[in-house]
């Protein structure tokens, strides 16, 4: 018998996580080295759902999991050239927080392979720059490039 499907609450919270976890991962194969299937399975496999020094992990969603994470790389050229021109000149994107790349490819490849809402993208987003940084600017900062972004690669907001 097949589980349920997760509706709702739980498929955005599902979603939520995915993107958070999009951002480890592109984070963490961009510092390691290590091929798109390696670090795939290792979220998918160890990090999903699963206790890490007694917290629970939340689970992800794992097709836009794959799908964030393949178009971040296939289409990492173009992500990276809407992103640039989203930030000052004197800050192009191989100079920014390794974090905050990770999350403008992720970012990036949602706004531009998705049907999510750009809003939606962007308020998540935002969500996960908080996570990751909870007492900087860094929050205001991402909106402000993912909404130019947003309006590059879509006719409305």
């Amino acid at each position: 018998m097949t589980p349920p499907r997760p509706n709702g609450p739980a498929l955005r919270r599902m979603k939520s996580a995915a993107r958070l976890y999009a951002v480890q991962a592109l984070f963490q194969m961009e510092q390691s080295g290590q091929p798109l299937d390696t670090v795939r399975q290792e979220f998918e496999t160890y990090r999903f759902g699963e206790k890490i020094d007694g917290d629970e992990m939340a689970e992800g969603h794992t097709g836009l999991f794959r799908h964030l994470l393949e178009r971040a790389l296939t289409c990492q050229a173009r992500i990276d050239q809407m992103t640039d021109r989203a930030l000052v000149d004197k800050w192009p994107i191989n100079r920014i927080d390794p974090t905050l790349r990770a999350l403008f490819r992720a970012a990036g490849a949602e706004l531009t392979g998705g049907t999510t809402p750009p809003k939606v993208v962007i308020t998540e987003f935002v969500e996960v720059a908080r996570a990751f940084f909870p007492e900087a600017r860094t929050p205001k900062f991402v909106n402000a490039v993912l909404d130019h972004m947003a309006r590059e690669s879509g006719p409305e907001l």
